[in-house]
Formats: C-alpha cells, structure tokens, sequence
C-alpha cells in the first residue's frame, strides 16, 4: 500500500524511470496523494543534469537518506540494478509499485522493490523474487517459481511450471514453454522462444532459440 509516510525514491529518471512515475501517478489516482508530494527521482550525482523531470524533483543519489525515503529501483539491466542496490544503506526500505490494472492472484508471492506494469498478469501459485520488473502484458503461467531481479520486455508469455533463476532478462514478445527451467544469468532476445531448459549462463535468441554469447 502507499502511503505519505515516507517519501518514494525512483532511482532511474531514464525511459523506465519515467514508465515507473506513470505507473505510480496511475496506482495513486484514487486516493488523495499529490505525486509531487510523494515521489522524487534519484540519480547519480554524475548524470544529474536537470531539476525536474515530468514535474517531478531529480536529486542526486548522494543525498539518499533511508530515513526519509522508501525505494524502487527503475534500471533495466539486471545486474546494474543489483549493483545500485548493493550500494544503498543496510536499512534501506523498498517498496513495490503494481499498476491497477495488473492482475495479480492472492495466490502469487511478489518479492519486495518489484515493479509491474500496465495489462501484466500473473496467475496462481507463482513465486517471484525481488526486485523484479514485469513490462506492459507480460503474463506468467500457474506453479511458476522466479528468482531475484527477474526482468521483461512488453509482451512476454511465461507458461506454467517453469523454473527461472536469479538475473534472467527477457526481449519483447519473447516466449516460454510450459515446464521449463532456465538458469541464472540468462538473456533471451526479443521474440526469442524457449522450447528447452536452458542451463548455461549466456545471451540466446531466435526461433528456434540458439546462443549468441557465453557469459
């Protein structure tokens, strides 16, 4: 639930970022919260190049104080995202920002600092870790189990039963098929369809899916 009791950091002012602040103006139109009250975006102190951004003040990381804010962390790449958080104050609180469109079950876990768009739908008995981040219409099948920051383009399709470990990033309109396992460190191109476990670490894509590159 958000509230005004701490302020909300978006770390990131790039694209994503302000995909976020959208999000978030939608998930508060029904209460009496101002936005501009509410949230403030946050960026390394050597990108900061302007003082607002969609009317919102952009601050320089170095003036984060985890008494003040709570955090969502709007950077694409997951490992990036793990590098800023890595970097943050031990106590520093996350929140999840889910957009009022989305359909999440009662029977789905969300992992805390996550982010889910507009139209995403995420079924039953699924577990997702945190600081993932569900684009616009991704759905997510029953039985899934999904590790830590947990990534996706527009329109992905995960079917049921599938087993997906920490750092995994998925293209635009990629696919998979139910029952599958794919592990860590894992980048799937856009519109790239998994049809077989994957267990080595490394940059797929096509269909049928074949590896570009090792990591």
């Amino acid at each position: 639930m958000i509230t005004n009791e701490k302020k909300i950091c978006i770390i990131g002012a790039g694209g994503f970022g302000r995909e976020v602040l959208c999000c978030l103006i939608d998930a508060i139109a029904a209460t009496n919260l101002k936005i501009e009250e509410i949230a403030s975006f946050m960026v390394s102190d050597k990108y900061l190049k302007e003082s607002k951004i969609m009317n919102i003040e952009v601050l320089p990381l170095s003036t984060f104080d985890p008494l003040l804010y709570n955090v969502v962390v709007a950077i694409g790449d997951p490992l990036t995202r793990k590098m800023v958080i890595d970097r943050l104050p031990c106590n520093t609180k996350f929140t999840t920002i889910i957009h009022p469109t989305a359909i999440i079950s009662e029977w789905a876990e969300i992992g805390e600092g996550s982010i889910i768009t507009a139209g995403t739908i995420v079924t039953c008995n699924i577990k997702i870790g945190k600081h993932a981040q569900l684009n616009l219409h991704t759905t997510i099948g029953h039985d899934c189990i999904i590790g830590d920051f947990f990534t996706t383009g527009p329109a992905v399709n995960i079917s049921g039963n599938c087993k997906i470990g920490n750092y995994v990033y998925f293209g635009t309109d990629s696919a998979v098929r139910q029952g599958i396992t794919i592990c860590n460190n894992v980048t799937i191109g856009m519109g790239g369809i998994v049809v077989k476990d994957i267990l080595e670490e490394g940059v797929y894509i096509g269909n049928p899916l074949r590896i570009l590159e090792r990591k």
